[in-house]
């Protein structure tokens, strides 16, 4: 029998999803499963850009002359907290019974590079459609998951997720390494720390 995979953001989200799904079976380790459905989790991003030393060994030290770390094409790793809880999903993604998946990450620009990142890094090329709700009432779950959406009308909103994603590590990157440089100690900048720090500052 073919099976659908929801993949959440959370484990208690995922715990809301499968009671809605009517999902009685046991909880097997990293996700839960029934007849027709398998329901999973991300524990938030499972996936993360990488960082400068694996462009190049010499950011290993940071040093003012190597600045700006501006990479020509973007690399991702599994983050290492999460590697165990990756694997699972990949192999659930991987599972022949498995013909479709459906992105049930929070309804937003976050949860969206969340999934689509796991997505791509587990290569997979199956159909994937969106649920796309902004309570957690079961009513509302039970009517999203009536009208799931296909999910590449959400493409735009991943470029989107990247491009902030990617704009944060330049600024970050950069910055954090400039300043700690300048001034002999480590001192953090970040796109949305700095500007606010300011503000309650002034």
């Amino acid at each position: 029998m073919s099976k659908a995979l929801y993949i959440a953001e959370k484990p208690s989200v995922a715990q809301e999803f499968a009671k809605a799904l009517k999902i009685n079976g046991q909880r097997r380790d990293g996700y839960l499963e029934s007849q027709d459905s398998v329901v999973t989790w991300c524990v938030g991003h499972l996936v993360e850009l990488s960082s400068p030393e694996f462009y190049d060994e010499k950011y290993e030290k940071w040093r003012y002359e190597d600045l700006p770390i501006l990479p020509s094409e973007w690399n991702y790793q599994i983050a290492e907290a999460t590697r165990k809880q990756f694997g699972i999903l990949k192999k659930l993604i991987e599972r022949e019974d498995v013909t479709g998946l459906v992105e049930a990450t929070d309804a937003g620009r976050e949860g969206e590079l969340i999934f689509r990142l796991v997505y791509d890094q587990a290569k997979c090329k199956k159909p994937f459609e969106r649920l796309w709700i902004s309570s957690m009432e079961d009513q509302a779950i039970s009517d999203g998951f009536s009208h799931l959406k296909n999910g590449r009308e959400y493409d735009d909103l991943y470029r989107a997720a990247l491009c902030r994603e990617r704009a944060d590590w330049i600024v970050g990157m950069n910055a954090t390494r400039l300043f700690s440089t300048l001034y002999g100690q480590t001192l953090n900048v970040g796109r949305v720390m700095t500007p606010t720090l300011a503000m309650i500052v002034q």
